[in-house]
Order: structure tokens, then C-alpha cells, then sequence
């Protein structure tokens, strides 16, 4: 039998109105998404003009680590299919439409008045599939529009334009052969194109995994290079090999990888922590049968063992346990140690790879119990305490999870998540002769609140809400050493005490009203904000939030799904 032609389309249409600070503006978007199949392996998907402002919004945070926030990807396009194009990790697909690369050469003069928070996707397609003979084949691409910023004159008023991002052209290429029913070898590449000055990026990999005949043991490992043309090119490298068993009651892993100091992937890909060695070592037992009191039983054990490879460096070691239960009426409870028994020396909170700060070794200790997810009522508790061998430093990390299935239709859930650290030393500030460091106490809330009510078998109505509260204050300063040691230092005195709120509400109406095709009505609402002072009471807090400008957001969406072996029928009864 010839199998019928795979081609479908989903054209769309959305409105937007938004209301932000007393500002009232609306927009109206179309495009199209198209899925062919090549063959029996391979599928066409493409999206143009894609609008993705309906998509879940981003948990932010106050973020005082050295590294930028890595986000979930919440795009349908950039989440379904993508197995062949994670390989690796040389894909972070927030990149494709994400910040502007750059920010405005402004004089004393000039004030940037406009500025893109986000750069559009023109248009995107990927093309993925697997041969009988094993050979998975995935290609990206994405192209984005140039973006501008608006920049004033604050004598004249005129005002000028400066690109910020130009146009910009995304690819990914992977070809991932199999063998030997579980065996594989990868080739990943990724690359970024801009027009005009601004930065080039390319990255490679290759990767194998080999296992034996039984399945039982595996070899694997990856060697990877990262190109970046910017005013000269650099080049970074890193790689790994390992060896484990991951069958069986008894299983092993023995692992060793190293990230060079140039190594760039963050223009198609996310990378955060260079210039270190690390080898790893653990062994987990499986209890394969249930026992007379538990369904499973899982017990692991880690060694860790870090430093810096440029100027070599000691900096971590690290042992950690952790177990699992899960008893016959399906509740499930463990914990686990952790201890650093030599301290750390941190080669990046000091913002220079010539630096390190010494932190002090800790002992930290967890429990935690989940309910049965059987019962209409299910509940998670954790606690996670740190002690460090310095006074009065401590970390205490808690969250409970409620989640009740009210009927067959309505299912709640709530998480609280609290997060106290104490006396932690972390990265203040720096001037030409020093840099600082601080000793800080910080309050992290976190509450969320989601839901869904299913009208019918076409209708549902969902709620998202999560409210992020965290502040900082520093108690006293202190000048880095070489040494990685701290001196108290009363010269640093730049206010650096903050709060971050962070509001955002989400309200979804959905209705598939045909197959495939669905209508989504969204209200959202959204604040925030940063304040650089702290301890503030609940009532203030809520004050100055509230005081901030909150956008107010309704938009539709309407999608259609056509059947290209559906839709031909139409024609010929019109004729």
C-alpha cells in the first residue's frame, strides 16, 4: 500500500492588548507552521512568522552567582521533536530569539530611550528522522531580525537608531548513527552567523557511547571545540571519558572531563563554568525485588574530585550519599550527607580567572518524604541544612509540595519553597587596586500556585501564579587576598544591600474546537522589581511592588490544523 502524503498546516492569527504604565497599545499577528514527511523517516517542521507571547513566563530570581540564569524552554516548536538536536549540549534554543548581543555606544550627552528586550524569529525549520540502517539526521535553522535601539539626546531631544543585533542566521547539523541495538557515535555541529561586525560563533563535538553485547556496561566520552570570531578568534576545548555498569544490583561509574578557559558555546549553546579538571567516582545499589517492607530501595555513593587546570588549583573536594525507600503503600522517603572535608577554593566568584576565594568546607544533611500520588491529596516535604566549619554560617533550604485532585476535572497544586542563608561571602564589588567581597544574610520565598478545570473533553481553564521574593544584606566587607583569604576592609562603601520581586500571573482559556485546532484566550498580569535596600517588613514589600508599574496583557490565539489529505477533498466538492 502507498502510504498517503504527510503534509499538514497550521496557520494562526493572535491579538494582543497591553496596558502598561497608564499606556494602552494592541497588535495583531499571523503566520503558519508546516509539518511534511519526506519519507517514512524523515519530517519537515516549519515555522513562519512564529508569535510565541503566550508561552509560560520565566522563573526569575536574584541572581548573585557569577553565571547568567539558564531558563526552560517554554516554545512548542523548540520542545517537540528535539531529541536528535540535545545531543551533546551544544543547543540551548533560548538563544534563537533571545537578548540583543549588544548594548548602545551612548556619549555623557545621550540617554538610550528604546530598547529591545527580545530579538524576533523570522522564521525557523527543522528536519529530523531516523534511517532502518540507524542514522538519526537532525538539522536546524533559524534566522532572526534585526534589532534596534533608540538612542536621545538629552540637549536637543533628537533622537538616533544603533543595531544591536543585525540579522543573525542559526544551524544545527547532527548525525547520530546506532549500533549494536545500544551503541551510538554522534557528530553535533552548531553554528552562528551575523551580518556585519558583530561576533561569529561555530561549535563541534563529536561523542560515543559503546556498550557491550549484555547491555550491562558502557564506555562513552565526547571530545568538543568552540570557535568564536570576534576581533580575532579564540578557540576552547573540552572533553570527557567514562566508563560504568548501570544494570544490575550493583552498578558503577568512573568518569574524568575537563573545560579549557576559552571554551564559548554561549552564542547558540550555554556554558558557564571553565578552566577545570573534575573526576568523578559512584557506585548506586539497586534493590531489584521488592522486600517484605519496600517496593525499592536505591543507595548511592559519589566522590568528587575538582581544580583549576590553567595555574593548577586544588578546588573541591567533595563526598556525597544519598538513599531512596519506597515503602508498600507507595510512600517514598529518604536523604543524604554531603561534606567538603578540606574546604573549596572557588576560581569564580571572584569575576577574574587569576583569583579564588577559599570558602570554608561544610557538612550538609537532607531528609524528605513524598505521599502516595495514588490518593486525591499528595504531599512533599524536604529539609536541607548546611553547616560550614565558620561561625554562625549556615544555609537552611526547605519546600513543601500540596497537590489535590479535587475531582476528575480540577487538580491543585501548591508549592512553598523558603531559603535562608546566613554570613555567606560572596562577591561585592571590585576597583582597579581590589577586589571586595561581602558577608551576607539572604531570604529567598518562593510561592506558586497552579491549577486546572476541565470543562469537557474540549474545554479547560488554567491558573499559573508564582510570586519570588528574595532580599540581601551585608553585614561588613573585606578585601580579597591572593591567597584566596579575606581581610576586613572599611574603604568599599557602595550600598549593595537589595530586594528582587518578581509577580506573574497567568490565567488560560482552551478550546480545541476542531482536531488539532485550538483557541487560547490568555490574561496575564506581571510585576516587578528591584529595590537596593532590605529588610523590609511583609506590608512594605507588598507596597513598593504594587507602587511598580504592572502590565496587564489579554491576547488571542486561534490555530487551525488543515490536512493536506483532508483539505484536497474540499476543493473538488467545490468544483
Amino acid at each position: 500500500m502507498k502510504p498517503p502524503l504527510r503534509l499538514s498546516f497550521m496557520p494562526y492569527i493572535s491579538t494582543y492588548v497591553n496596558n502598561f504604565a497608564g499606556k494602552t497599545t494592541g497588535n495583531f499577528n499571523g503566520g503558519m507552521d508546516l509539518k511534511y514527511g519526506i519519507n517514512d523517516a524523515f519530517t519537515l517542521d516549519v515555522t513562519l512568522i512564529p508569535d510565541f507571547g503566550q508561552a509560560s513566563f520565566d522563573n526569575t530570581i536574584l541572581n548573585l552567582t557569577p553565571f547568567e540564569q539558564q531558563f526552560s524552554e517554554q516554545r512548542s516548536f523548540f520542545t517537540e521533536g528535539t531529541e536528535l538536536f540535545s545531543k551533546g549540549d551544544l543547543f540551548y534554543s533560548r538563544r534563537v530569539g533571545g537578548n540583543p548581543s549588544r548594548y548602545p555606544n551612548v556619549s555623557e550627552n545621550e540617554t538610550v530611550s528604546e530598547y529591545p528586550s527580545k530579538v524576533k524569529l523570522f522564521n525557523a525549520f527543522k528536519i529530523s528522522g531516523r534511517t532502518k540502517k540507524g542514522l538519526g539526521i537532525g538539522i536546524f535553522n533559524g534566522v532572526t531580525e534585526k534589532m534596534e535601539a533608540t538612542i536621545t539626546d538629552n540637549n536637543s531631544g533628537a533622537t538616533r537608531k544603533e543595531v544591536v543585533e543585525p540579522w543573525t542566521n542559526y544551524n544545527v547539523l547532527v548525525f547520530d548513527q546506532r549500533f549494536h541495538e545500544n551503541s551510538s557515535v554522534t557528530l553535533v555541529n552548531t553554528n552562528t552567523t551575523r551580518t556585519g561586525d558583530f561576533r561569529d560563533a561555530n561549535a563541534t563535538g563529536l561523542l560515543w557511547n559503546i556498550s557491550n553485547k549484555a547491555n550491562t556496561y558502557s564506555y562513552y566520552g565526547n571530545i568538543k571545540g568552540s570557535w568564536v570570531m570576534d576581533d580575532g578568534t579564540k578557540f576552547g576545548s573540552r572533553g570527557t571519558v567514562g566508563v560504568g555498569k548501570f544494570s544490575g544490583q550493583n552498578r558503577f561509574e568512573l568518569l574524568a572531563n575537563y573545560v579549557n578557559k576559552d571554551w564559548d558555546i554561549n552564542d547558540l549553546g550555554f556554558s558557564t563554568s571553565t578552566n577545570y579538571a573534575s573526576y568523578r567516582g559512584w557506585y548506586g545499589y539497586r534493590a531489584l525485588k521488592p522486600t517484605k517492607k519496600f517496593n525499592n530501595i536505591f543507595l548511592n555513593f559519589n566522590l568528587n574530585y575538582d581544580h583549576r587546570l590553567d595555574n593548577f588549583l586544588y578546588s573541591n573536594f567533595r563526598f556525597n550519599h544519598n538513599n531512596q525507600f519506597t515503602n508498600k503503600n507507595f510512600e517514598s522517603f529518604g536523604g543524604g550527607i554531603e561534606f567538603t572535608p578540606f574546604g573549596e577554593n572557588d576560581i569564580y566568584e571572584p569575576r577574574t580567572f587569576t583569583r579564588h576565594l577559599k570558602v570554608p568546607g561544610y557538612f550538609d544533611s537532607w531528609i524528605w518524604f513524598e505521599s502516595d500520588s495514588r490518593k486525591k491529596l499528595q504531599f512533599n516535604v524536604n529539609f536541607d541544612y548546611y553547616a560550614y566549619d565558620s561561625k554562625a554560617r549556615n544555609k537552611v533550604s526547605t519546600s513543601l509540595y500540596l497537590r489535590y485532585r479535587a475531582t476528575d476535572q480540577l487538580n491543585l497544586v501548591w508549592q512553598f519553597n523558603p531559603v535562608f542563608s546566613n554570613n555567606e561571602i560572596g562577591f561585592a564589588g571590585k576597583d582597579s587596586n581590589n577586589i571586595y567581597m561581602g558577608r551576607r544574610q539572604r531570604n529567598t520565598y518562593e510561592n506558586s500556585i497552579s491549577g486546572k478545570y476541565t470543562l469537557n473533553n474540549k474545554m479547560a481553564l488554567s491558573l499559573a501564579f508564582r510570586h519570588y521574593f528574595s532580599d540581601v544584606t551585608y553585614k561588613q566587607f573585606y578585601s580579597l587576598n591572593t591567597d584566596g583569604s579575606i581581610n576586613p576592609d572599611t574603604n568599599f562603601t557602595k550600598n549593595t544591600n537589595g530586594t528582587f520581586n518578581s509577580w506573574n500571573v497567568d490565567l488560560r482559556y482552551s478550546w480545541w474546537f476542531a482536531p488539532g485546532s485550538q483557541l487560547t484566550l490568555l490574561y496575564r498580569n506581571a510585576i516587578q522589581n528591584y529595590l537596593d535596600t532590605s529588610r523590609m517588613t511583609v506590608t512594605n514589600n507588598f507596597e513598593t511592588l504594587f507602587d511598580e508599574p504592572m502590565v496587564n496583557n489579554l491576547s488571542l490565539k486561534v490555530t487551525y490544523f488543515i490536512d493536506y489529505n483532508r483539505a484536497k477533498h474540499w476543493f473538488k466538492k467545490g468544483s
